[in-house]
């Protein structure tokens, strides 16, 4: 919880500092590539089966902490693929939901990991998880940018925002219910309200104040033109272009008739 509700809505925070009236309409680069894509789905990949790893590191019971995740982030993926093709109007999948949404799970379930809840608990949770992610990134970004003047690129607060508050919840939830201890220390819902609150009042407070410090004039910004371009920063080398090779089916035809 601590981990990412902090991350996310600090920099939430600075974002909202940081807005560019001049980036209100879509930038033509923003947007992504297949190939980016696909190595972006690779990077999920690792994420979801090291999750599990994450949450247990410092967990006193590890086995319940890795069994839990797994549950969480299975659950959270198959809501993620039905949600991502009831949403689009052509009925197909989304790469960036499939690439955020389906570990959502993972980072809802984080903070009771370890506690004594039961697999459909973890389920739940999960499920949970992967219905506000979907719906965040599908109707609550373009709101935020719109109204807001937040303006979330990357998704976090759909992916790490909503999911960690979640997660806060659910151990409120958690310690409510049943009385956990850990090393002598006995959780309590209190305890869990106020780790959420006094994350978010952090996070907020420090990203407001690093945004209004990255908006200083000295410090220098880039044009509007020049966002989502890294070669403003980077030494970014000339993209190489593969021809596309069309072959028809007599083609086709004729190499299978000469290899035989």
């Amino acid at each position: 919880m601590t981990i990412h509700a902090f991350g996310a809505y600090f920099g939430l925070a600075a974002a909202l500092v940081l807005y560019r009236p001049g980036l209100a309409k879509k930038h033509e680069n923003d947007e992504s590539t297949y190939h980016s894509d696909m190595f972006a789905m690779i990077g999920t990949l690792f994420l979801w089966l090291f999750w599990p790893s994450f949450n247990s590191a410092t967990a006193e019971q590890k086995a319940t902490a890795i069994i839990n995740t797994y549950f969480s982030l299975a659950a959270c993926t198959v809501v993620t693929f039905a949600l991502s093709s009831l949403v689009d109007k052509r009925g197909k999948f989304s790469m960036v939901l499939i690439q955020n949404a389906t570990l959502a799970g993972g980072v809802a379930v984080g903070t009771c990991a370890d506690l004594e809840i039961h697999p459909f608990s973890a389920m739940f949770i999960g499920v949970i998880a992967g219905i506000v992610s979907v719906l965040g990134f599908q109707y609550l970004s373009p709101v935020m940018a719109s109204k807001l003047k937040i303006q979330d690129t990357c998704g976090v607060h759909n992916l790490h925002g909503l999911p960690g508050i979640m997660g806060g919840i659910a151990g409120i939830v958690v310690t409510a219910i049943k009385t956990e201890s850990r090393s002598g220390q006995t959780f309590t819902p209190a305890m869990q309200a106020a780790a959420l609150g006094s994350t978010l009042g952090i996070a907020l407070v420090g990203g407001a104040l690093t945004g209004a410090i990255l908006k200083l004039p000295f410090l220098g910004q880039v044009s509007d033109q020049n966002c989502f371009d890294d070669s403003a920063y980077w030494e970014v080398p000339e993209e190489e272009t593969v021809p596309e090779i069309h072959s028809s089916h007599r083609d086709e035809r004729s190499r299978f008739e000469a290899a035989m």
